[in-house]
């Protein structure tokens, strides 16, 4: 990343769409506010007792809760899934407040962490857990070192907060802290959490590290990145496009299996059916068929058919920047 230019930091462009597919108002990290908040598919679902005033915790399928940071621009999801014999949680948040706290009130049971993948927003509570899995790439191991205050701080200056840093934090000096892997996982891996079965699926393209999760027998798909329900950011220098058209085809090819899709941002859980018009439009990207609006960022805003992306023509050119430095996530290429 450049300098303060690079970082999403006052005017950067946010662009949400809503559960129905539709815009949002396009909103800057000046005047992010909580009135979307929460989030209308997060609001027709049961809030637990298990939330607080900074993680609001959702009860998204039978033993799956999905702890939202909806008061910070990122708006990021986790996702606990609670086995018979162990539960897993599929990524750890921005890290100012512990997630471990909140995990800990919900199941007594042993966690494993795995993330969607390793940008600064859903690693932040790794290093508080023991068995935390990965994938072996140089790209990850350059992640678990951690990242700076002055590579994220933009997205903790006080108008990424729509109601304020939380008690406790100290969004001024945050830093997300290293963190270890305890064994690498694979493509195709099942894990077993005693009555509840996931599979791994490595879905590059957002970053060389991205996963999913299929619980084929619930009928639910944890797309990390992937997807979610909002403007899909393309734009970092570790983004491959050729990975991605691949990775959201492979993921649109299962949701005639599954129901409901559990993205990491924004919504915790909307009906299925929503990635193959992320993969038509990426044909038409493909065939040049796009029309796109720049930012002061160096950014592409494209939109086809109500799918909102945000990329770079770097990007669109298939070039790719050294993935074995690793990524925060606010990482845009230079001018």
């Amino acid at each position: 990343m450049g300098v303060a230019a690079r970082r999403l930091n006052v005017l950067v462009t946010l662009v949400l769409v809503t559960g129905c597919g539709h815009a949002d108002d396009v909103l800057s990290v000046d005047n992010y506010s909580c009135s979307s908040v929460p989030r209308p598919a997060n609001a027709s679902l049961p809030l637990t007792t298990f939330s607080d005033d900074w993680f609001q915790v959702y009860e998204t399928a039978n033993g799956v809760f999905s702890i939202v940071e909806p008061y910070q621009l990122q708006e990021t999801i986790s996702h606990l899934i609670v086995g018979k014999d162990r539960a897993l949680l599929f990524d750890t948040g921005v890290g100012l407040l512990s997630i471990k706290a909140v995990v800990e009130r919900i199941t007594s049971l042993p966690v494993i962490v795995l993330n969607s993948h390793t940008h600064y927003d859903h690693v932040g509570g790794n290093w508080e857990f023991s068995t935390v899995l990965a994938i072996d790439s140089d790209y990850t191991r350059s992640n678990m070192e951690g990242f700076e205050n002055s590579r994220i701080s933009g997205d903790f200056s006080p108008n990424a907060f729509c109601k304020g840093a939380p008690q406790g934090s100290d969004p001024v000096s945050f830093y997300t802290k290293p963190w270890k892997q305890s064994r690498y996982v694979q493509d195709g891996e099942v894990l077993d959490l005693g009555g509840r079965k996931l599979e791994v699926l490595h879905v590059p393209g957002h970053t060389p590290d991205a996963v999913a999760l299929l619980d084929a027998e619930n009928r639910l798909l944890f797309s990390g990145d992937s997807w979610y329900d909002a403007s899909l950011w393309l734009f970092v220098q570790e983004t491959s496009l050729t990975d991605y058209e691949a990775s959201i085809s492979r993921l649109a090819a299962l949701e005639s299996e599954v129901d409901f899709l559990l993205g990491a941002h924004n919504s915790a859980r909307v009906d299925a059916g929503r990635l193959q018009a992320v993969v038509k439009a990426f044909h038409r990207i493909r065939a040049g068929d796009y029309a796109g609006e720049g930012d002061d960022y160096n950014r592409l805003a494209i939109e086809i058919d109500g799918v909102r992306i945000l990329t770079t023509q770097s990007a669109l050119d298939g070039e790719q920047g050294d993935i074995s430095n690793g990524g925060s996530g606010l990482d845009t290429w230079p001018d």
